[in-house]
């Protein structure tokens, strides 16, 4: 019976060791565990993100549309002959200039056994000759243009406007121009006429602009590239658009406070081009960051390594 205790007292005392065992195994686990989770956290906690930031700056947005339009004078003339027959006589060429009731060309109408006097073409104005649609030699008709007579000083711009905007037309609205003879340049010009009527096969309204001031470089037959100015906005608050993050529907930004940033809310106004409009939101000056927002949260750690110069309102039109 003795021996029989003896080893239920050792068997006992060995379950007790395996328990504590177990128990003590347990405990260390657990405090590593929390130890790796707490050094986790922190190495979150202590990220920070390099970016690049700009000021928001008040200035001017112009809203457009952009068309192409030809280059033309605004008066141009067929000369016609006063009686039919052959061209026996041809004064002129494209480029030159010929003044009011000028002979341009004399005409032969003469037929077999029958001798009439030579009827001279006259240039109706002064201009400068765009077109000579005959030779010496051709025969022509009351009908048949002779030559085009052009005032090259007096220009206008002809486009054609889609259906689709036809409600942001207006008489004297402003046009910027750019011409590929001119990189760089802009020329300005307003719309003097609109067309009452649509082109039915086109869908489009013709639309013809001047010069607001008379540039000797540019000529009858030049291609232009016309932004239409459709809204305008005066002292206003703009950053690039690529500062705008958009999660789950909200719109906002991110604001540059020491070596942290905030998360700010905004209600965006107009775009053109890469600027955006801040309605509300923002003031002159904030420093919003522009690239490397993409992985902050609010309260992120940042490390500003380029700041950009604050925007101009005038290049989104060049």
């Amino acid at each position: 019976m003795k021996t029989v205790h003896s080893q239920n007292i050792r068997s006992l005392a060995a379950s007790i060791c395996v328990i504590a065992s177990v128990a003590v195994l347990i405990s260390c686990g657990k405090k590593d565990t929390d130890k790796n989770e707490s050094g986790a956290a922190e190495e979150v906690s202590q990220t920070t993100f390099a970016v690049s930031t700009i000021n928001a700056s008040r200035g001017e947005l112009k809203d457009y549309l952009e068309f192409g339009g030809d280059v033309s004078a605004k008066t141009n003339i067929e000369i016609l002959p006063d009686a039919a027959g052959r061209v026996v006589e041809l004064s002129v060429s494209v480029g030159s200039y010929v003044a009011k009731d000028q002979v341009v060309a004399l005409i032969g109408p003469s037929r077999p056994g029958m001798n009439y006097a030579q009827s001279p073409g006259k240039a109706p104005i002064s201009g400068t000759i765009t077109a000579v649609n005959v030779v010496v030699g051709s025969m022509v008709s009351q009908q048949v243009s002779l030559a085009r007579i052009s005032k090259t000083d007096s220009l206008q711009i002809t486009m054609n406007v889609p259906e689709r905007y036809v409600s942001k037309i207006r008489m004297h609205q402003n046009a910027l121009l750019r011409f590929d003879a001119y990189p760089g340049e802009l020329f300005e010009a307003v719309i003097s006429e609109i067309s009452p009527v649509l082109d039915q096969s086109s869908r489009t309204m013709a639309v013809k602009l001047v010069f607001s001031a008379p540039d000797p470089r540019i000529k009858a037959g030049m291609f232009a590239r016309v932004k239409l100015i459709t809204d305008t906005r005066t002292n206003i608050v703009i950053i690039p658009e690529s500062a705008v993050v958009t999660r789950f529907g909200e719109q906002f930004v991110f604001v540059v406070e020491g070596a942290a940033v905030r998360k700010q809310p905004i209600t965006p106004g107009i775009r053109v081009d890469d600027k955006i409009e801040i309605a509300q939101g923002l003031s002159e000056g904030d420093e919003v960051v522009v690239r490397g927002q993409t992985l902050l949260e609010d309260g992120a750690a940042v490390n500003v390594v380029a700041r950009l110069e604050p925007l101009s309102a005038l290049e989104s039109l060049r």
